[in-house]
């Protein structure tokens, strides 16, 4: 779910984009994912590497079940839940559902730097009529759509890049982060 700012009416209003999942047509053919690596890669379709995709598709292929789950929040603590879902006569640990960035797993995590993904609904310029996962579903498993909700007065939405920013801190401490940062503008200057 991510959200955009819209004047309308004189009130602001958030503008909420969502996707969601329907299981039953879901083949888990993964083409969600190599799209997402695609538009994500730098430059844009430039490679495809699904470990960069901020969708993954858990896949069981024992009882044919399929749950695409989109990268969520960064976290910088694992979770302290531990429960077990049983569906088709099969145990699923809770994490295998969860789309959240945490130091629990590698699942989204951007295999060179380690920083955390975070679905961002392809925002592009110009911008998309619909993410590429959901483009590129070839059976319309993946469904998106818009709604609006009045906005709180002074709501903030952090970019990926102070996220990703954060984690490091977290990891590595203030300083060090400062340091390398420093390091980088120093060479690029030379």
């Amino acid at each position: 779910m991510k959200g955009d700012l819209a004047v309308t009416d004189g009130l602001k209003k958030k503008i909420i984009k969502e996707i969601k999942v329907d299981l039953d047509k879901c083949i888990g053919c993964r083409a969600c994912e190599v799209a997402c690596s695609a538009f994500h890669a730098n430059p844009k379709y430039s490679s495809t590497n699904p470990a960069r995709s901020r969708i993954r598709v858990v896949i069981d292929d024992l009882n044919d079940v399929y749950v695409p789950i989109r990268a969520g929040d960064y976290t910088p603590a694992e979770c302290t839940g531990r429960h077990t879902y049983t569906i088709n006569g099969k145990e699923y640990k809770e994490c295998s559902f969860c789309g959240v960035s945490c130091p629990a797993r590698d699942l989204f995590k951007e295999p060179d730097s380690g920083l955390p993904l975070k679905c961002d609904m392809c925002e592009d310029d110009p911008p998309l009529s619909e993410p590429m996962c959901v483009q590129a579903c070839p059976h319309d498993a993946l469904i998106y759509f818009e709604t609006e909700e009045k906005a709180e007065k002074d709501e903030v939405q952090r970019e990926e890049l102070e996220i990703g920013l954060e984690a490091l801190a977290k990891k590595y401490g203030k300083q060090k982060v400062l340091e390398a940062v420093a390091r980088m503008s120093a060479s690029k200057k030379d």
